[in-house]
């Protein structure tokens, strides 16, 4: 009998071997046929569920964004639900922490992310779907923040609407710096600076 393929799991298997070739080797090299031979497919099997390579692209991009996204939700019911500050604020470290390289999966997340958001800049394809990542941790930072002070947690002085933007900027950076800089920009330094900077906005 014919093998039956599902095609759900086929397309993440590409995926996948999308997110290993960038970041072993960078996004120009994500060919249909680079991308095949990685994944252990023909490329005529790819091209069954790709048409092109920049197809391809906007999937596994589609894909990095469902998965990144699905972790920080089921972190983001605890930390806002959450009334024990302490509690919280480690929560809120953890939730945040889905979004830096601090291990080998993150590592690769945050690798496979710059490569695309670089890419965005000349790819009006990927450009809407890079700005949703963007304005998705915006919109969660702002409202972590937000449910902080409800609660009682942030400090009086502080401008949500500009520490929103800070504490995202920070993140940004931690994991760009993690991603090029590893030996420099340890996961133990990037935990530490974003704890630090969450103590530096709480209330006391």
């Amino acid at each position: 009998m014919p093998k039956i393929v599902d095609p759900d799991e086929r397309r993440q298997l590409v995926a996948e071997a999308i997110f290993t070739v960038v970041v072993r080797d960078g996004l120009a090299a994500a060919s249909l046929r680079n991308i095949a031979g990685e994944a252990g497919l023909a490329v005529g099997s790819v091209r069954h569920y790709f048409t092109n390579s920049e197809e391809m692209i906007v999937f596994a991009l589609r894909a990095l964004v469902d998965r990144i996204g699905a972790r920080i939700l089921a972190h983001a019911e605890l930390a806002i639900a959450e009334p024990d500050r302490g509690k919280r604020r480690a929560l809120t470290a953890e939730l945040l922490g889905e979004l830096l390289p601090i291990d080998k999966t993150r590592y690769t997340e945050s690798a496979v992310w710059l490569a695309f958001a670089s890419e965005a800049r000349t790819s009006p394809k990927l450009r809407p779907h890079v700005r949703e990542m963007y304005d998705g941790t915006r919109t969660l930072v702002g409202k972590v923040l937000a449910r902080s002070r409800e609660l009682g947690g942030l400090a009086d002085q502080v401008d949500i609407a500009v520490e929103t933007e800070r504490l995202t900027a920070l993140i940004d950076g931690l994991m760009t710096n993690g991603v090029i800089q590893p030996d420099r920009m340890t996961p133990d330094l990037m935990r530490t600076v974003l704890e630090a900077h969450l103590d530096s906005i709480a209330k006391i």
